[in-house]
This record gives C-alpha cells, sequence and structure tokens, in this order.
C-alpha cells in the first residue's frame, strides 16, 4: 500500500465517521459497508498490508486508551466476575469454535482451527459500551464489559499465539500451551507495571504536558514490544501498564490530565476507522481468493455460518451458567453483596458479545507461511473471522439498546448514590479549602497588609462558593482597592492565586484519599477532578501569568 493511498483511506474513513456520529449511524458497520463499496469501483487497487502491523500498530494504543478510561477501583472490585468472563468464556468459546470448524472442515488442522477460536473468541466492548452510556447502564455492568474485553484479548491473543506455534510445528500440546500461557502472563503484567511505574515518576516530575502526551503515546508500543521480546503478553503488559497510570492520575499534574484526554480520544477515532474501513475495502479480493481457494466460497460460507452460530450461543449460555461466581467474594475483589449481577443484567450482558477491532485485527495478522509452507485455508479463516465479526454487529449491535430497553435494565438507583457521595464530597471539600484558608491568613497578611489579606480571602471564598464566576472574581477589584496602591499592585493577585492553587491541592487530596479509602466512587471522583483541573487551568491561561 502506497503512502498516498492509505492517506486517502485514513481521510476517507474519518469523514464517513464523523457523518456516523452526527446521524447516530452504527459507524462500524458504515465503513465495512462503505468499504466493500468502494473495491468495486474500477481503478481501486488492492490493498494490502503487512500483518503484523496491524498486531503491532493499531491493538497496543486502542488498549491502553481503553485501560486509561477504565477504574481501577471498579475493576478489582468485580475481578472475580471480570476473569470468568474475561478468560473462563474465551477459552470455552475458542475451543467450541475450533471443534465445530475441525469437523466441518476436515482439511483444516485443528491448531489452525484453533486458531480461528481464538480469532473470533474476544468480544469488543466499544459498541456495548457506547449503547450501554447512552441507555444508562449501572456501572456494574459497564465495568463488566469493559473489564472483560481488556482481559479476554490478553486471553485470546496468548491463546492465538500458542495455536500459531502448533501450525507451525504441526503438534499441539496442552501442558506446553499452559506453560507458554503462564508465562505471557507473568513477564506481561511485570513489564507493564513496571513501565506504568517509570512513566508516573517521569510525568510527576515533568512539568510540560505536550511532552507527557507525547511519552504516554510511546507508552503501549514500548509496553507491548517490551512483553513479547521477553515471551510475554505484549496486551497484558499494556493493559497493567494503562490500569496503573489511570489509578494514579489524580496525583499527576492538572495539564496532563486535560491534554491527554482529547489526544486519546483522537486516536481511537483514527485507528478503528482504519481497521474497519481496511476490513471493508479488503473484503472484495479475499472473497475472490476464498472461491479460488480448494475449499470455495460454499464450504466457507457454511462454516461462518456455524462459526457465528457457536459465538452467538455460547456466550448466553456460559454467562447464565457461571453466574453463579457473582456471589464468591475472590480475596482482594472487595464487592459487597449486592454487587452481584440481577438476572436481567447477566441477560443484558449475555447478548453483548459484539466482536470488533480485536477480532478483525487478528485475523488480518494471520501470517502468510508458517515455517516456509503456506498457511492452511489463511482466506477461508480470514473471511470467516471478518463474518463473524460484521453478523455480531449487525444482530446483537443492533437489537442491544432493544433488550436493554426490554428487560427494563437502568441504574436510577445508582445516580441517586452517586448524587449524594457528591454532596458529601463537595462538603469535605468546602472544609479542606477552609482549612487551607485559616492557615495560611497570617502569612498573607504579613506580606500584604490586612485590608489586602482579606480582599485575597474574600475573592478565593467567592470563587469558591461561585466556581463558575472564578476568572470574574479574581480580576474584578474592590471599591476600596482603587485608593490601596499594595492592592492594584501584581504581588496581592498572585498571592491570591497561590492560595486558591493550596486550595485546590488539598481538595484534590480529599478527593483520592476518598476515593482509595473506597468512599467515594470512581465515576464521582472524576467528575468533580475534572472541575478542578478546569479551574486551575483557567487561571494558568490568565493576564496574570503574563505579568
Amino acid at each position: 500500500m502506497h503512502v498516498i493511498e492509505l492517506f486517502v483511506l485514513v481521510a476517507g474513513a474519518v469523514l464517513l465517521t464523523a457523518l456516523c456520529r452526527q446521524r447516530a449511524w452504527p459507524a462500524p458497520l458504515v465503513l465495512v459497508a462503505a468499504g466493500l463499496v468502494v473495491s468495486f469501483i474500477p481503478g481501486v487497487p488492492r490493498f494490502e498490508v503487512d500483518p503484523e502491523l496491524i498486531l503491532d500498530f493499531v491493538l497496543p494504543p486502542l488498549l491502553f486508551s481503553a485501560a486509561l478510561t477504565t477504574s481501577y477501583q471498579d475493576f478489582r472490585r468485580s475481578l472475580n466476575s471480570i476473569t470468568r468472563l474475561g478468560v473462563g468464556l474465551v477459552l470455552v468459546s475458542a475451543l467450541a469454535v475450533a471443534v465445530v470448524a475441525w469437523l466441518l472442515a476436515p482439511s483444516l488442522p485443528f491448531a489452525a482451527a484453533l486458531v480461528l477460536g481464538a480469532v473470533v473468541a474476544p468480544p469488543d466492548a466499544v459498541a456495548a459500551a457506547a449503547v450501554g452510556r447512552r441507555l444508562g447502564l449501572p456501572r456494574r455492568v459497564m465495568t463488566l464489559l469493559t473489564g472483560e474485553s481488556l482481559i479476554n484479548d490478553a486471553t485470546s491473543l496468548t491463546l492465538y499465539k500458542v495455536a500459531l506455534a502448533g501450525v507451525a510445528t504441526g503438534v499441539w500440546s496442552l501442558s506446553e500451551g499452559l506453560q507458554v500461557f503462564a508465562v505471557a502472563v507473568v513477564a506481561g503484567v511485570g513489564v507493564g507495571l513496571a513501565l506504568g511505574w517509570l512513566l508516573h515518576q517521569l510525568r510527576l516530575r515533568l512539568d510540560d504536558p505536550v511532552v507527557a502526551s507525547a511519552v504516554a503515546v510511546l507508552t503501549p508500543f514500548a509496553a507491548y514490544w517490551g512483553a513479547e521480546a521477553i515471551g510475554g503478553s505484549g496486551v497484558l503488559a499494556v493493559v497493567a501498564a494503562g490500569l496503573l497510570l489511570a489509578a494514579t492520575s489524580p496525583r499527576a499534574g492538572y495539564a496532563t490530565r486535560l491534554y491527554q484526554e482529547p489526544v486519546w480520544s483522537t486516536v481511537d477515532l483514527l485507528l478503528e476507522a482504519f481497521t474497519f474501513a481496511l476490513i471493508g475495502i479488503q473484503l472484495k479480493w479475499l472473497i475472490l481468493d476464498v472461491n479460488a481457494s480448494d475449499q470455495g466460497l460454499g464450504q466457507a460460507a457454511l462454516l461462518a455460518v456455524a462459526v457465528l452460530a457457536v459465538v452467538i450461543l455460547v456466550r448466553p449460555l456460559y454467562v447464565l451458567a457461571t453466574a453463579w461466581m457473582d456471589r464468591v467474594r475472590m480475596r482482594g475483589s472487595h464487592r459487597t453483596a449486592d454487587d452481584a449481577l440481577t438476572s436481567r443484567e447477566s441477560l443484558v450482558v449475555s447478548w453483548a458479545g459484539m466482536r470488533g477491532v480485536v477480532t478483525l485485527a487478528a485475523a488480518a495478522a494471520i501470517p502468510l507461511t508458517m515455517s516456509g509452507e503456506a498457511f492452511p485455508e489463511r482466506a477461508t479463516l480470514q473471511l470467516v473471522a471478518y463474518a463473524v465479526a460484521i453478523g455480531t454487529l449487525l444482530l446483537q449491535g443492533l437489537t442491544l439498546p432493544w433488550v436493554i430497553r426490554r428487560l427494563g435494565v437502568g441504574a436510577q438507583d445508582e445516580r441517586r448514590r452517586d448524587a449524594l457521595q457528591e454532596a458529601k464530597v463537595r462538603v469535605a471539600l468546602a472544609e479542606a479549602a477552609q482549612s487551607v484558608i485559616e492557615r495560611q491568613r497570617p502569612q498573607i497578611a504579613a506580606q500584604v497588609g490586612e485590608q489586602a489579606a482579606e480582599a485575597i480571602v474574600s475573592r478565593v471564598v467567592a470563587a469558591l462558593s461561585v466556581r463558575g464566576q472564578a476568572a470574574a472574581a479574581l480580576l474584578a477589584p474592590g471599591r476600596d482597592d482603587d485608593d490601596n496602591p499594595d492592592a492594584r499592585a501584581p504581588w496581592p493577585v498572585l498571592r491570591q492565586q497561590s492560595l486558591r492553587r493550596e486550595v485546590i491541592a488539598a481538595q484534590r487530596a480529599v478527593l483520592v484519599a476518598q476515593r482509595d479509602s473506597g468512599d467515594l466512587d470512581e465515576v464521582v471522583m472524576q467528575r468533580v477532578l475534572r472541575e478542578l483541573d478546569l479551574e486551575e487551568e483557567r487561571m494558568s491561561s490568565s493576564w496574570v501569568n503574563r505579568i
């Protein structure tokens, strides 16, 4: 693929995604359909991409971005549910698909069938999470879906690696597979945590949000490639680093948080749009390759329908059969007795099994050759994987909103609890602010005089009580200030900002302490924390800092 062709593909995908976001259309399906239509235009070349490019450059930033927006507190609380779906369901789905594919296509080696199972096993929570946020799914359901998508990617890609080794050697060993899996988990998590800790220490010392954001963009690649180099799971390394940085984010500078949020949103949009458009534009050529293969298009279509049925049916059967595990209290999970999913919530989770970018990327990354020989039925396996991804997006993605409304699953009690938590934490923030003001009042008076000190404190208190008018309160002079040279000088205003920053720092400390103690949910903390960040950003961009 030439650079100009790649640019045109990405630019067209972004423009079409913008239209989909404006019209509330399902962007993945529209992008695949548009790519397929474009591929039939005379003169449009065949887009060939190095299979390793997808895994090495598309997956790491997407997984890292998802981990950064995941609450470690909620993740830990739902650890047993996330594990049973992110590990157990993936293994069951992959093995079920492998057996069905092996029986329907006798010429397909079992290891190659297991590659297909590993590719189509992990659901993608992006579409489900978007629907859930819009319809107000409970937080425990959202946490389970997003946490599952982080863990199941690591499980499926590790199994994918084991299956590829089986294709290369012609022998598939369960004991060897378990050993590879164990090494991948330990090494992957270790590399991710070590790199995440180093980056956290670095961003605590960096006073440049642009540089900090640039380093963050490089982090998922360093974690992924570093773990893969020593036999670990690159996916787990990326997820571990992202979760650690998400948990420690409130301790970093406010500007870094504000800078990185739009950066990662942009990266997500570009990579997801590119992947779905690429798959759509490759479908025509893939169908032609399958039609020319020994199995033919009819055999591939039958296999695609069978595998699609397996992945759709296995999920609800597994979710409902293992629902009792939600009531098991694993050590370290910190779940409460009422945090288990209800039967209706389990039904919603069982239908939220849409496949997405990971399935498409892993299918595209199936190598052309293994040990010098052509990969068995590569085109057929890719076509089946693409059909499963598109089929689940059509069948489950388009009907999930109806299922949620029909079952009446909502989060009214959760919203009331959030409001109560926010009210309590705002009282604690006000107390922290008052403590800082009273502690600093004598020092301010000694530096600028009693009259100017009272003006400074009054303005800070006004800014606290009317947060939206903080800038106006900062700049508006008092009636007596015109006769007071000290009050018009830069020093009192700068000291006022210094006091306000100390107040914000104390309030952030209260937020983090209450989050860490379990008294405050991550979602509520992030909402209040963003207010504090924006307020400090307004102060930093005011004319006072240019005096």
